[in-house]
């Protein structure tokens, strides 16, 4: 599986992913193969440090919810890895298949998405 970090533009349907549009290429979900919700990096959280006594770790920020999970759960993110192909149809493309299975990640702090793994 190929790591990435690019930006993608999804259309969801009852929540799930129904289509998304990755360099410049549509993607069809066909199906949707896991779903689960990554937590932020919550130990790593002044508040975390302050309750156990401990020093915080250089370059976090005491107080302001930047430095760790904040009170919205901006720390966490939806990660729906999908079995989906390229264009409307499922005939391949320039002779290779155009089926694949795609991690898409809604980071809930902002409300992007962002295709993070593929293995295609």
């Amino acid at each position: 599986m190929r790591r990435y970090d690019d930006p993608v533009d999804v259309r969801r349907r009852d929540d799930a992913p129904e289509q998304f549009l990755w360099r410049g290429r549509l993607y069809v979900v066909r199906d949707v193969l896991a779903h689960w919700v990554e937590t932020g990096a919550w130990w790593q959280s002044g508040r975390v440090h302050a309750v156990l006594g401990a020093d915080e770790p250089e370059g976090s920020e005491t107080g302001s919810g930047t430095g760790g999970l904040s009170g919205d759960l901006s720390g966490e993110r939806e990660v729906w890895r999908v079995e989906a192909d390229r264009g409307r149809s499922a005939a391949p493309v320039d002779g290779r298949p155009g089926r694949g299975v795609f991690d898409l990640v809604l980071d809930w702090s902002d409300g992007t998405w962002r295709l993070t793994r593929c293995l295609d």
